[in-house]
């Protein structure tokens, strides 16, 4: 929009615009090499301990000799998406103009493959910065279906892992989140109505509804994340891209018999019919 070499002042140009003048010179900041190293730390221990809060996090920095106060550590954990879990009124920040649906899977025997879908977004750190990631997973077999990674945390990068995941693998019954801005949305929830799939959402302090996701962040974290510190985004693609491959195709779980992920949601196994109650007489069939 701003033309530098225009006859124009860029204060002019601003102004019909109807711009800031501030913005169109600012330059954003690098985040500092300390400030990522503490993201890291306090995503690592967020991972092994998801009930501390920004007080007890601040003193374990200080523990570790990493003088910072709590608002400086709050804003940090804002800032990465993470936050205490544990029972309280309210655990997800959600959007108060955004619809609230109920939680459905309270109860809910999950059998099949597309029964239920789940979402979740977390925090990656890189060597010199951090991206967000989305992942939509099968409850039942654990499958990743489809992922992407932002800079931001705006909707967009759900609505196109929701777009991927719907147009290669069909529509679930129920599609399973937190009550994230992101997911209430109405670019998320246009195409789950436009399916008529049905919307259920984690419960008020019951991180469990999700649990399953809530185990591939630590999966993807300890066994890739890691191990690789990305240096650009399109690394972390690629690295990400290896990864889910691995834990879709050649992971066995015990859930599954020890087949893998892949096996499961495209060759499930028959249900096995409940055995008769202790005395009962089988009759065959004439």
């Amino acid at each position: 929009m701003i033309d530098r070499a225009h006859a124009l002042s860029v204060t002019r140009q601003a102004t019909l615009l109807e711009l800031s003048r501030a913005s169109v010179y600012y330059l954003p900041r690098p985040v500092a090499a300390a400030t990522l190293a503490r993201m890291r730390r306090l995503d690592e221990w967020h991972l092994e301990y998801p009930f501390m809060g920004s007080r007890m996090r601040r003193d374990q920095l200080r523990t570790a000799g990493d003088l910072v106060g709590r608002t400086h550590v709050r804003t940090l954990m804002r800032r990465m998406g993470i936050h205490a879990l544990y029972q309280r009124p309210r655990t997800s920040r959600r959007h108060p103009a955004h619809p609230v649906y109920p939680s459905v899977l309270r109860g809910l025997s999950i059998t099949r493959p597309n029964h239920v879908w789940a979402a979740d977004i977390t925090y990656l750190p890189m060597a010199r910065g951090f991206v967000f990631l989305v992942a939509i997973m099968d409850g039942a077999t654990r499958r990743v279906l489809a992922w992407r990674v932002s800079a931001t945390l705006t909707p967009d990068f759900c609505v196109a892992a929701l777009d991927e995941a719907l147009e290669r693998h069909g529509t679930p019954a129920i599609f399973n989140t937190d009550q994230g801005s992101q997911f209430t949305s109405a670019a998320f929830l246009a195409p789950l109505r436009a399916h008529a799939i049905q919307i259920s959402r984690d419960g008020r302090g019951c991180w469990r509804d999700n649990v399953f996701v809530e185990r591939l962040w630590r999966s993807v974290k300890y066994e890739e994340v890691y191990l690789h510190a990305y240096e650009a985004v399109s690394d972390g693609r690629a690295g990400l891209t290896r990864y889910f491959a691995f834990d879709n195709q050649l992971r066995p779980h015990t859930a599954h018999h020890g087949r893998t992920p892949d096996d499961a949601y495209f060759t499930p196994l028959p249900e096995i019919p409940a055995a008769p109650p202790c005395g009962a007489v089988l009759i065959p069939a004439a």
